[in-house]
């Protein structure tokens, strides 16, 4: 018992101390600067990896078994759900951004999709097919209606995260 609680107590120093030094400076702003190469955000990731191999306890399991055990999710997927969540907020007109074209809604007259379908510019350099605007729309048209739809912020973050987003992770 007095084990138990120890690495409780372990955990909870720890967890507190990562979400509130480590985890803004990885977050900050990642909109802008998110990486969408394997290679960048496994470094990143790493960071994350090697706090969670620091638990007590945890040393010998598998990354995706100490996050289920801790009950925290990648860093990569946060940064998707925060890209989202600024679609969203744009979308909804929560956000003012001077450009009017920012993210466009695709018009057509299909009946398949969530109802508020983004349309993705043709790009011939790799810089602006990652731009925030290009990377966010695979993942956006792929929400059903009702996540896309919600009638504010706090019910769109919960929709959201019954919603898999796997297929869009490196890490899920």
């Amino acid at each position: 018992m007095l084990c138990n609680l120890q690495y409780l107590s372990n955990f909870c120093i720890l967890e507190l101390a990562f979400i509130t030094y480590v985890r803004p400076l990885l977050e900050y702003s990642c909109q802008v600067w998110a990486p969408k190469y394997y290679y960048l955000i496994d470094k990143i990731e790493s960071v994350h990896r090697f706090f969670t191999r620091r638990i007590c306890g945890l040393e010998k399991l598998s990354y995706s078994e100490r996050l289920n055990i801790l009950g925290l999710e990648t860093l990569n997927r946060r940064r998707v759900i925060f890209d989202m969540i600024l679609c969203y907020k744009y979308l909804h007109g929560l956000v003012e951004i001077n450009n009017c074209n920012f993210i466009r809604i695709y018009q057509s007259s299909r009946t398949r999709g969530n109802g508020m379908q983004l349309y993705k510019e043709q790009c011939g350099i790799d810089a602006r097919h990652q731009f925030f605007t290009n990377h966010i729309v695979d993942i956006w048209n792929s929400l059903p209606a009702v996540v896309v739809l919600s009638p504010s912020v706090a019910v769109f973050k919960r929709n959201l995260a019954k919603f898999r987003l796997n297929s869009f992770l490196i890490y899920s």
